[in-house]
This record gives structure tokens, sequence and C-alpha cells, in this order.
């Protein structure tokens, strides 16, 4: 049985959603959520191992919801719209359904579902290839503390070192996903480098103070 769960501010969407899963024996729905927001604590404290997830959702965006998991399980978005599609595989998710959904292509994707779960995802990747003035140059993630934008470059900082990068903010955001999370306009943190946290700042282990930015305090309560 894999645990699922539905996140969608339509009711007729969840609707649509349960109907064809009837069909599934072996998907077990375990919660409803009409807003990313509550989903997010459900994610924290639950070994849900499928989402169901909308896009366009006030206060938090299902991709605003997927790039804020440190390990986010199989997802099947759902939208009305195709604009986020590329976005969502950046992302890795297993796919992307356009409402209305018939019962023929959630069938399709829920057989996506199974094939990784019976294989499952190669780990990302513990390296990043950024251009450095004329070269290309590998960085560890687990020795970056956070990303800092930079006019059009970024600024890598290390605990004893800031390299200037070739990049943008918004790129690395996408690439890093799971492992990185954005908290500011400006800044990028690395999860595994938060020690403390609170409404307006996150502290980092190398005693780095990054402010939290108006529209990301939502996310950052997500990371201890």
């Amino acid at each position: 049985m894999i645990k699922a769960i539905i996140v969608d501010d339509e009711p007729l969407a969840h609707q649509v959603i349960q109907h064809h899963l009837t069909a599934h024996s072996n998907i077990n729905l375990i919660g409803q959520y009409y807003s990313a927001k509550d989903a997010l604590c459900a994610l924290a404290k639950s070994d849900i191992e499928l989402v169901f997830l909308d896009i366009n959702m006030p206060e938090l965006t299902g991709l605003e919801l997927l790039k804020a998991l440190a390990a986010p399980p199989q997802v099947i978005i759902v939208s009305a719209y195709q604009d986020y599609a590329v976005a969502g595989f950046e992302l890795n998710v297993t796919d992307y359904l356009l409402k209305p959904v018939s019962a023929p292509r959630l069938s399709q994707a829920l057989n996506k579902v199974y094939q990784r779960t019976a294989q499952p995802l190669t780990q990302q990747p513990k390296t990043i290839t950024l251009k450095v003035d004329r070269e290309k140059r590998k960085f560890t993630l687990d020795t970056i503390e956070y990303l800092e934008a930079y006019g059009n470059y970024v600024k890598l900082h290390q605990v004893h070192n800031t390299t200037l990068a070739t990049t943008t903010l918004k790129q690395l955001s996408q690439q890093l996903a799971g492992s990185f999370i954005q908290i500011h306009k400006s800044y990028l943190i690395n999860k595994s480098k938060v020690i403390a946290v609170n409404n307006e700042y996150v502290e980092l282990s190398s005693g780095a103070i990054i402010k939290i930015g108006k529209s990301y305090k939502e996310l950052s309560r997500t990371l201890l």
C-alpha cells in the first residue's frame, strides 16, 4: 500500500481524484488538504509516499511546498495550467496531469509511481559544477553554507572561502531543491547547516546570520 494525500484548494479536484482512486486498491488515501501550508505540517510528521499536488494555491504554491521538503515523496502534479510542467519536472516530479484528470491518464501516472517504488530514484548529486571566471569548477554541496545573489552572479559562501560564480539564484534554487531552501529573495541556505531559527533570521553552523524575507517566513518554519 502506498500512502497518499491530495493537496488542492478546489474541492472538485479532490472529488475527481478520489473517484478515480477507487479503482486502485494499492493507493491508501490518508489525508486531504486544501492549502499547501497545512500539507507542509502533515508531510513533516508522517511517512507519506505520494502527493497529488496542485500548483496555484493561496499563501504557499505547490512548487514552493515541493522546494521546502528536504526529502520529498513522489509527486503527481495536478494543475489546470501546463505552464509549470518544466519547473515541475526539474523538481523530479513523477508526472504532470492537466485538469480535468481522466481515469486512464491517472492510471498511467500511477504506473510511473509503481515503477519508481520498485526502483528507488538515484540520489541527488553531492556536487555542483559552476562557471567561475573563465573556468568550470566543482563544489561539494556539504561545504556550501549559503548562496547570495550578487547582480548577475551568485556568491557561494563556504566556511573559509567565498566564490563568485556566473549563475543566478533562480537557477540554483531549481538545481538544489531539496538540499537548499530560499528564505529571502537574495539568499539560499543549506538546510543541513541550520542550527537555529526564529521569525526574523536563521543561524547557520558557521555563525552566519541570514535574514528571513517576509514572503518566506512560512517556509522557514520547516527548517527545524
